[in-house]
């Protein structure tokens, strides 16, 4: 009784939030995704947040965002400027900027004045008001909100996010970056971000997505990916999450792959004091191929959890997966991989990787890779590994006049770079490495780092 007590006092707040959303919606004549965000809620409601005795979840404890109240905001309530992206915008090296405040499109902060034409981004609200048919097989079909309670809150509270469309032939030689923004006010914030990617048939593109938020504060920030990509397309996505170090953050990526597909996916986690990426998936082509890239970086007490599922639904598709994380301090790391071959996908080829390196006797990683196959046709390969610095590598570059600081340094960048490396777009790349060598160095001195 006490649990069901504790649970209810946990989400009664949200019901109280959710219904004055859906007045506010019913003043403006609501959409066709009214119902879609209802039942998301229900859904909530049944299962509210979930707990440490789900096996997914038994070494994730999210009671710090479940005892808190966090604040949901309307369009147009934060204030924020150009400062706030000071450095985060790459400029006429992209193809579009779309900037999202606490969620909502931020017109005035976004450049779209590169993008051409026949790609349709921009705010996710203007679309579901004015192109229902365009959107509605998309969206939340593929991160369904019966998935995990963190989906259902997303979209029982969805009122804007990023909207990207490649009509079929579409091939784009600069990426589309989209910015989330968290600045929360003088309470804490939850912010829902939400994108969706839509390719057609034949289409080559590069998207990429930074999570940022105020340093120093407490907010919570609940993003949901869906992408879908057609016929014969090939798509290259990166995730950067950088949020504040008091910041929650958890995220979710699904994906749907047609025939012949290529999807190539960055997933960097760097921020937040407790951060949870869920990646799901599918191959639902024959011929499709799909590249898991991540990288974790934890230092102080930061708790970073990584939850990977690789649907084969179709034969003749091929995966990989390349994990590695970064421990140090008092930080803790989780990660699960599983790879799901189903009864007709035969010819599968899977690869799952997760190397962990400790910098610390302090930090702790649970790593957990999985393999359910039904099909009696394939090749599937799985491996985790753990460890620390080689002492003798370091021993030998002190012996050549390299500081113990700046030899764990370059070990360290020479593990991470086998994923950075792997980022295409070469200002995110470099970024990237820039910000890697700035969190090692921390609490080093200057003359010590190389």
């Amino acid at each position: 009784m006490a649990a069901i007590k504790e649970q209810r006092e946990q989400t009664d707040h949200y019901f109280s939030a959710f219904s004055a959303l859906e007045a506010r919606r019913a003043l403006k004549g609501g959409s066709w995704f009214d119902a879609t965000r209802r039942e998301a809620m229900e859904h909530f409601g049944e299962v509210g947040f979930p707990t440490t005795r789900l096996e997914n979840w038994k070494y994730t404890s999210v009671q710090p965002i479940a005892r808190a109240t966090f604040q949901l905001e309307e369009s147009g309530g934060a204030k924020v400027s150009a400062n706030h992206l000071e450095g985060l915008p790459f400029g006429d090296q992209v193809a579009a900027t779309l900037v999202f405040v606490n969620g909502f499109f931020a017109a005035s902060l976004s450049d779209l004045a590169r993008l051409p034409g026949n790609v349709a981004a921009g705010s996710l609200a203007m679309y579901l008001g004015n192109r229902p048919d365009g959107f509605e097989h998309h969206l939340a079909r593929y991160a369904s909100p019966i998935e995990n309670s963190f989906i259902a809150l997303n979209t029982a509270f969805l009122e804007d996010g990023a909207c990207i469309e490649f009509p079929s032939g579409t091939v784009l030689d600069k990426p589309v970056h989209v910015i989330h923004l968290t600045v929360p006010g003088s309470q804490p914030l939850m912010a829902n971000p939400r994108t969706l990617i839509v390719a057609g048939q034949d289409v080559q593109a590069v998207v990429i997505e930074s999570y940022v938020g105020t340093e120093g504060t407490v907010y919570f920030s609940n993003g949901v990916t869906e992408i879908y990509l057609g016929e014969n397309s090939s798509l290259e996505h990166a995730q950067v999450q950088q949020e504040g170090s008091k910041a929650f953050s958890i995220s979710a990526l699904h994906t749907r792959q047609q025939r012949s597909s290529r999807l190539l996916c960055h997933n960097v986690t760097l921020g937040a004091e407790l951060a949870r990426n869920d990646v799901n998936c599918v191959l639902a082509g024959e011929g499709g191929e799909c590249t898991l890239n991540g990288l974790y970086h934890t230092i102080g007490r930061q708790h970073v959890d990584n939850h990977t599922l690789m649907d084969h639904a179709k034969p003749h598709c091929s995966s990989r997966e390349y994990y590695k994380g970064v421990l140090d301090g008092q930080s803790t790391g989780v990660f699960s991989g599983s790879i799901l071959v189903r009864k007709d996908a035969q010819k599968t080829d899977a690869i799952q990787s997760n190397k962990n390196l400790l910098l610390s006797e302090d930090a702790v990683i649970n790593t957990k890779p999985e393999l359910q196959i039904l099909a009696d046709d394939v090749r599937c390969t799985h491996g985790a590994t753990i460890g620390q610095l080689d002492a003798e590598a370091i021993f030998y570059m002190q012996a050549r006049g390299i500081s113990k600081a700046a030899a764990r340094n370059l070990l360290t960048r020479a593990f991470a770079n086998d994923v950075i490396g792997r980022v295409s777009f070469t200002p995110l790349r470099e970024r990237l490495e820039a910000t890697l060598l700035e969190r090692l160095s921390k609490g080093w001195k200057a003359e010590e780092v190389l």
